[in-house]
């Protein structure tokens, strides 16, 4: 068969067409110098490097990426102006516009992972005698469609992310009447449970669907909650996500942005245009 590379760098023309209009325009050049490296060669950089773990500075610059510097600013920079939130609210809109974002319930979980060294949003894990470590909390509606994501020391309680990634999710248009960003329900392993946030979501309209401390295991939310199992499944189907690398925490949130926006586009594609793509 030979050696076939993997293409999984590669950004289809749809999904390139939703991204352009979100990426910052570039400072004009005050000096000659190199040309700039194409936006969208860049994220093809980015996103080899999110699919297969290399190192930046090992990334082949024969296929036009661009120096791993040149990928690793531009992945910084577009961080921080919002482009992975803006596109996760593009494809959302785009599902609930085709009646196919499930409200009657979410699911909330967390995972999770080594880092390679102390940083920002680090801390000693209770699950790997006290090495640094990370969490990654995962939001996602009924049929498992990544609603929020957020990154935290691995010695976080789980609870204290509950509010935070309710808050994280966008105002989602597409169908008359005002944005939505509530689901009817929420579903959560006993690890969520505490009075005050009970009460909480009640107040936001929200039902508590969470399992008791102190009650027998067997609690039937299980065929319920198998989603967010998955959902974090795919998000660490990216090599670049189990294990935290980076110390800087503004950079692994990067990395998990962009893995949302492509798992969610995943499900645009099947449900609104049929198998395709990616």
């Amino acid at each position: 068969m030979g050696n076939r590379q993997p293409r999984s760098w590669i950004v289809p023309e749809e999904l390139w067409s939703l991204i352009k209009p979100l990426v910052p325009v570039p400072a004009p050049k005050l000096v000659e110098g190199r040309p700039r490296v194409p936006d969208r060669q860049a994220l093809c950089g980015i996103l080899s490097v999110l699919h297969t773990g290399i190192q930046w500075e090992c990334l082949p610059q024969e296929l036009g990426f661009g120096s791993g510097m040149t990928c690793w600013r531009r992945l910084a920079a577009w961080h921080e102006a919002g482009v992975w939130n803006r596109l996760h609210a593009v494809l959302l809109k785009e599902l609930r516009s085709k009646t196919q974002l499930d409200w009657s319930r979410a699911v909330i979980d967390s995972s999770p992972i080594r880092a390679g060294s102390a940083g920002p949003k680090s801390g000693p894990s209770p699950v790997d005698r006290a090495r640094p470590g990370s969490k990654q909390h995962v939001l996602t509606n009924g049929q498992g469609i990544p609603l929020a994501v957020s990154l935290t020391g691995g010695n976080r309680n789980d609870v204290t992310q509950l509010l935070p990634l309710l808050d994280k999710v966008p105002a989602i248009a597409g169908q008359a009447g005002r944005p939505r960003r509530r689901p009817d329900a929420l579903l959560a392993e006993r690890g969520y449970h505490h009075d005050k946030y009970r009460r909480l979501l009640w107040q936001r309209g929200i039902r508590p669907v969470i399992a008791e401390r102190g009650q027998p295991h067997g609690s039937g939310l299980g065929i319920f909650r198998y989603v967010v199992k998955r959902t974090v499944s795919w998000l660490h189907g990216f090599r670049r996500l189990p294990i935290r690398w980076e110390r800087r925490d503004d950079i692994h949130e990067a990395f998990l942005g962009i893995a949302v926006c492509l798992i969610t586009h995943r499900h645009v594609q099947r449900l609104c245009q049929g198998p395709s793509g990616m």
